[in-house]
């Protein structure tokens, strides 16, 4: 399909011809709308674009030249009365014309760059990018080459293929921290010598949970006048998150001189070790009677400075190293909906399960583990790790290198496996796993994006199987 004439850009389209009543084609609003019969979108796609004014349906159909699932995406052809100085870019621009005189260079550079957007990102046998042309005819191009000096005829273009992310398939999304670095935090961490801890007793027989008073008149008693008092009348005194944080409160009152680290973070650790204290089995109370949840937190609470004192003689400060990831300010989650569209002129296969259109085909293995992936019952989703940005920073040499996974596999637990295939192990090797150990522990440690996991094919590709089956068994 063609599609003429639009102006110089969109937000100058209603100066070129479409509301220019000097210009105007009385047959170009039924030229659009033919267009959009003849496009290849669901029909309630069509009923939209059909109510929207002339202006309005022009500008839709620029906007989705070549674009997938879109009104444009089967015109091939776009023929500007003015210079492709601004506006729209397309992506795969073969032939360029120039259709009137000009001489200013700088619309000339202008109009050359159109086509050299490069497309495909093949490599030849020494690891450079395989040199793409496009045609010019009618512009002046001193500037890019000397006069005859007419170079040799560029091959044919060989068939490429377009891999993109498919919005459709936003069921199979795979989404990853990016992070800068991982920091190691060593920081005061108090614990419990669970073995060397004696078991509390309490004795509910010397603690009194009812009472019975009367008012006393000239030294005797007026039984009349008798009340109760009842513990168990008052349960919202004794809820179980109350008894911890007071017991936590008393604690932390011995303990805040001689800790090293912040007084928040220490108070955080009390109330867990006091809830683990209280839970465990370190508390003995020979009463079938006060097992009731209500009566053994009137006991707590009677004992509370009792169970403080206890637990604190075995509570020991130690340093322990922690793992912190640090994000990506710009850009804190990477995902695989945000993979930019791009070509290929490699074997690509499509794939179902996984939400970049195909897999360019690298080798036998990575086909193989694309099969694997795509068959396995417990695998939710999956994809290669090309053109999406996922990396993971070592240092090789003295230097910050960039460690590029093959492939991330995402199971039905939710679980993420990073997965690598090698068919050989080098120090270099080593280096980018021993990276990768520890962003893995540092992303499970922030406990933010689910678990993850990873793991390498060495020598075997059959040994995919048996990785893949491995992590689906794992928690």
């Amino acid at each position: 399909m063609r599609l003429r004439p639009f102006g110089k850009a969109r937000s100058s389209i209603t100066s070129f011809g479409v509301n220019s009543t000097d210009t105007a084609d009385k047959d170009y609003e039924l030229r659009l709308r033919e267009i959009v019969q003849a496009a290849r979108i669901p029909s309630e796609r069509k009923e939209v674009l059909l109510a929207l004014k002339k202006e309005e349906l022009l500008r839709d159909l620029v906007d989705t030249v070549g674009k997938r699932d879109q009104a444009g995406q089967d015109l091939q052809n776009v023929i500007s009365v003015a210079m492709l100085s601004e506006g729209w870019d397309a992506k795969n621009v073969t032939h360029i014309m120039g259709l009137r005189a000009f001489t200013s260079q700088l619309l000339c550079e202008q109009v050359i760059g159109r086509g050299l957007r490069r497309v495909a990102y093949d490599m030849d046998d020494n690891g450079l990018y395989l040199p793409e042309f496009v045609n010019v005819f009618g512009v002046p191009l001193s500037i890019a080459m000397q006069p005859g000096d007419g170079g040799t005829s560029p091959p044919p273009p060989k068939p490429s293929t377009q891999i993109e992310s498919l919005s459709a398939r936003n069921v199979y999304e795979i989404k990853w921290p990016n992070i800068l670095r991982v920091d190691q935090v060593v920081r005061p961490q108090l614990v419990v010598e669970w073995s060397k801890a004696a078991v509390l007793k309490i004795d509910p027989a010397a603690i009194a949970i009812r009472a019975e008073i009367a008012p006393a008149l000239g030294g005797a008693a007026d039984w009349s006048q008798v009340r109760a008092i009842d513990l168990e009348l008052l349960p919202e005194e004794f809820r179980l998150q109350r008894l911890v944080f007071k017991a936590a409160q008393r604690a932390f009152e011995l303990l805040q001189e001689q800790f090293k680290g912040q007084r928040e973070y220490l108070l955080f650790q009390l109330v867990q070790l006091v809830e683990q204290f209280i839970a465990s089995d370190k508390i003995d109370i020979p009463s079938l009677f006060h097992q009731d949840p209500l009566r053994k937190r009137i006991l707590f609470s009677l004992h509370i400075d009792q169970i403080t004192q206890h637990l604190m003689q075995y509570v020991v400060e130690q340093n322990t190293l922690r793992l912190e990831p640090v994000f990506d300010g710009e850009r804190p989650i990477g995902s695989t909906r945000d993979m930019r569209t791009w070509y290929t002129t490699r074997i690509a296969e499509p794939t179902q399960r996984s939400q970049i259109s195909h897999i360019v085909v690298d080798s036998g293995w990575e086909k193989y583990a694309a099969n694997v992936a795509e068959a396995h019952p417990k695998v939710a989703a999956w994809a290669k790790n090309d053109h999406l940005g996922f990396s993971v920073l070592y240092l090789w040499n003295g230097s910050k290198r960039k460690y590029i996974p093959d492939f991330l596999v995402r199971y039905q637990s939710g679980k993420t496996l990073v997965l690598e295939i090698k068919g050989q192990d080098s120090p270099q090797d080593q280096a980018k796993r021993a990276a990768l150990d520890q962003w893995v522990k540092a992303v499970n440690a922030h406990g933010g994006f689910g678990t993850w996991a990873w793991d390498v094919v060495v020598g075997d590709a059959a040994e995919m199987r048996d990785v893949v089956d491995r992590h689906a068994s794992k928690q």
